[in-house]
């Protein structure tokens, strides 16, 4: 029967030892369930919805000739065209129903004040094949899928709360979305946030209503037009292997008799494999997101190293216990003698051990919120806004899971040994231990070699991230980071014509110049280093391609002295002008990733192009740029190619870039009220530095590197502690041994000797297995690293001597202490 105040006693008789017992614990156990909490949002954690394992997302890879258009919601080869969608949506038979979704940026406005965030295009079906019920009037359905129907639109309850207060009379007011009066009809469930892991809408839009909002886009009949994501729910009784044979029936008739007539330029053996596509059907209790791929790896990892750390935490408890155990044998002699059953004492101390547990999880709390904090700080402010880490119900029960079974798991052994004491020489006080020591010791040694073992592994392991990481920051970027401000308008999302948005970014460009500080300014509509990326075919000038070549290049419309303002080195040629502009001849740069890949040599200049293959080659190329990292840190340099984005008729966005004489502050607290002052309708988006949002496009890197490390530190620290406890304890019951051995003339640097051949044994044995487990870890963790492989000898060499001086440095203080014995003073107690 466990007595839960002896327990406590227990416990507080030695608060130091308690103390720093329930620090080691709750540091452990904080750490698993922070990552855990990560790993269950990202990827364990089900839509809201009823029955979403019924859920399943569908995609058709394979061929796509013409535009295609993808985003969070997953790869480009799971989109389909609006026509494909409702011709499926049709005649399908084995769901209750299809949906299609979409997302998109929106400036959004209502009484006068407007902001900018992300929306998301819906089918009519969308809300009833989730089954979801609103918070307030009601969702997009059907009728909303007529465009003779009225424009309505549905709040996320998140952004009715923080733009609307939560005010019920919301409904029926009216919504500038880019420019266009909706209607708000309803408010989304409280809980739903959305279809796509790391993205929360704000609204939710009729998919109808795309090319309305987006003026010049055809999407709506166009069945080259890939952008939207499709899920389904199963009938009741069909099974995922049901439902993707019946799918395909009407897809690969679809595909014989409508699409593959359709399709131009592709050679045979395309448009054989065009025609062989399959639609794949997925479960899609999550939702659709590139993001658990992405993240799956690295948190696997993290999970790992935060286990360790709890490993470690309890191999010392469990040595602290052993420890106690002798202090503790008389009371369980006597208690044994008296007619205890041995169980009732074992379900003491175990219970003894749980309850020591349960502290180190109630402290484990903080831990793990200060944890998911740090998590927070090391994602993207728009990552982190999109992503909520909380300790919710699964959470919860994963840490008392862990928190019980650590505490049965440190606390085992020590109950097993300490309740078989020899009863007659422990009652007579001949022995200071009780019984079976030498099992104990071999046990307290396997949990010290074992605690060095993991943290030889953790250490090399965090030092390829750490080194991977450095390789990243080395990284030649071929552009200025340093210095910049960059912030982003899209003056059409708000209704403006072209000629009035061109209008604005001029105004923007003169009094961004004007600002104390500003050394140049320049705007391009793709972000650089934020992983956007456009791209088109095109036709160059004496590059002859086939049916099947690829044509594509990345491109971007950007303004003078964008190259400069970048400091991207111009190779031969010219810069654009205020004079390239509408009705003038068309020009372009490239840079040397497109002159390599299209055979233009090292002077492209005077050579024609053209956007598609139309044969006109209008455009005439008048410079050639050095390469710089467009939108990935870590991808090679695509080829690009660029226009001044003042012969494009209309453009929708643009990003400033400001380049600065000094600290960055200053102009980032003008810039505004600067646009306040031109427009306050007009939202400023991502209004950060360059070198920030370079730190963010690698935040994987720095996040798992950084956790990695502080987790390594923690279970190398443990180690030695334990290491310590274990030579320290094995110097105490040694204490006569060295004592009749100094007695017979051993010297103190014989026993010294004798103690450290012992610590380098364990650590011998522990950087041999740890160096084992490293080089599989690196191995498999190859993908995540970057410009270097698995298996590498400095960072193992390193890790070896780091540890190794640990090891030495923990086990010299018992051996110094053992080789100062008084010869006299152990003997006495013979």
């Amino acid at each position: 029967m466990f007595n839960f105040k002896l327990a406590l006693r227990v416990l507080m008789r030695s608060p130091l030892v308690t103390g720093i017992a329930i620090l080691s614990l709750g540091l452990g156990i904080g750490a698993n369930s922070a990552i855990f909490s990560v790993f269950n949002e990202i990827l364990l954690k089900p839509l809201p919805v009823a029955e979403a394992d019924r859920l399943v997302n569908l995609a058709n890879p394979g061929p796509k000739s013409g535009s295609t258009s993808c985003g969070d919601a997953g790869p480009c080869s799971s989109v389909f065209s609006i026509p494909m969608f409702r011709d499926l949506e049709k005649q399908q038979t084995s769901f209750t129903g299809i949906a299609a979704h979409s997302s998109f940026g929106a400036n959004f406005a209502f009484k006068g004040q407007s902001e900018g965030g992300d929306a998301v295009y819906v089918s009519g079906s969308y809300f009833p094949v989730l089954g979801l019920t609103p918070a307030l009037g009601r969702l997009l359905g059907p009728a909303d899928d007529e465009l003779s129907a009225a424009s309505a639109v549905v709040l996320s309850h998140r952004y009715w709360q923080m733009r609307f207060a939560g005010d019920p009379r919301v409904l029926n007011e009216t919504l500038i979305v880019n420019g266009q009066p909706f209607t708000i009809v309803g408010v989304a469930p409280e809980t739903f946030t959305g279809t796509t892991i790391g993205s929360r809408p704000l609204v939710f839009v009729p998919i109808v209503r795309a090319e309305q909002l987006d003026p010049g886009r055809k999407v709506l009949d166009n069945r080259r037009a890939y952008w939207i994501y499709l899920f389904a729910r199963l009938k009741p009784g069909v099974d995922i292997n049901g439902a993707t044979a019946a799918i395909n029936q009407p897809y690969h008739s679809i595909i014989q008799q409508v699409e593959a007539p359709l399709q131009k330029g592709m050679s045979a053996p395309t448009l054989e494999r065009f025609k062989a596509k399959s639609i794949e059907v997925t479960p899609g209790r999550r939702g659709q997101s590139s993001t658990p791929g992405e993240a799956f790896a690295p948190l696997i990892i993290l999970l790992v190293v935060t286990f360790v750390v709890l490993l470690s935490a309890c191999a010392n408890i469990a040595n602290l216990l052993l420890a106690k155990a002798v202090g503790r044998a008389g009371e369980m002699a006597v208690r044994l003698s008296i007619g205890a059953a041995r169980r009732q004492l074992i379900a003491q101390l175990l219970g003894e051990s749980v309850l020591l547990a349960v502290f180190g999880g109630l402290f484990g709390i903080a831990v793990a919120k200060w944890t998911i904090a740090a998590v927070a700080a090391l994602l993207p402010p728009d990552a982190a806004d999109a992503m909520t880490f909380s300790l919710d119900g699964r959470v919860i029960l994963f840490m008392t899971a862990i928190t019980v079974g650590t505490g049965l798991l440190f606390g085992v052994f020590p109950a097993l040994h300490g309740t078989r004491p020899n009863l007659a020489t422990t009652l007579k006080g001949q022995a200071g231990q009780p019984g079976g020591s030498r099992s104990a010791r071999r046990f307290r040694t396997v949990l010290a070699t074992t605690q060095i073992t993991l943290s030889m592994a953790l250490l090399a392991i965090s030092g390829l991230f750490l080194k991977s990481l450095i390789n990243v920051n080395k990284v030649d970027l071929g552009l200025r980071t340093d210095n910049i401000v960059g912030f982003g308008i899209a003056p059409q999302l708000n209704g403006y014509t072209p000629e009035r948005a061109k209008q604005i970014y001029e105004q923007v460009e003169n009094e961004l110049a004007r600002i104390p500080g500003v050394t140049n300014v320049a705007a391009g509509m793709v972000p650089l280093l934020s992983g956007s990326n456009w791209g088109t075919n095109v036709s160059v000038e004496g590059f002859a391609a086939g049916p099947d070549t690829d044509m594509h290049s990345s491109f971007n419309q950007v303004s003078p002295e964008f190259f400069k303002t970048l400091a991207i080195g111009m190779r031969v040629g010219r810069d654009f002008t205020k004079e390239d502009t509408m009705g003038t001849p068309k020009v372009a740069i490239v840079n040397e990733a497109f002159a390599r890949k299209f055979n233009l040599g090292t002077n492209p200049v005077g050579k024609r192009m053209e956007q598609g293959n139309s044969g006109k080659l209008d455009m005439e190329i008048v410079g050639l740029v050095k390469d710089a990292k467009y939108s990935e840190v870590k991808e090679e340099v695509p080829p690009v190619f660029f226009t001044p984005y003042r012969q494009t008729e209309r453009v929708g966005f643009i990003r400033f870039y400001v380049a600065t004489s000094g600290p960055t502050d200053a102009v980032i607290g003008a810039i505004r009220p600067m646009m306040t002052r031109i427009d306050p309708t007009l939202p400023v988006g991502n209004l950060r530095t360059l070198a920030e949002q370079t730190k963010n496009n690698v935040f994987q890197d720095r996040l798992v590197s950084t956790l990695a490390s502080v987790f390594a530190g923690l279970a190398t620290l443990l180690a030695a502690i334990g290491l310590y406890g274990v030579m320290a304890y094995t110097v105490a019951q040694r204490t006569r041994e060295f004592g009749l051995r100094m007695a017979l003339g051993a010297d103190g640097s014989m026993i010294r000797r004798g103690v450290m051949r012992q610590v380098a044994i364990m650590t011998v044995v522990g950087c041999v297995l740890g160096l084992t487990l490293a080089i599989v870890t690196g191995i498999y963790a190859k993908a995540l690293l970057f410009e270097m492989s698995g298996v590498d000898p400095a960072v193992l060499v390193a890790s070896t001597v780091v540890l190794a001086i640990v090891a030495a440095i923990s086990g010299f203080i018992p051996a110094h202490r053992a080789s100062r014995v008084d010869p006299m003073l152990a003997l006495r107690y013979e």
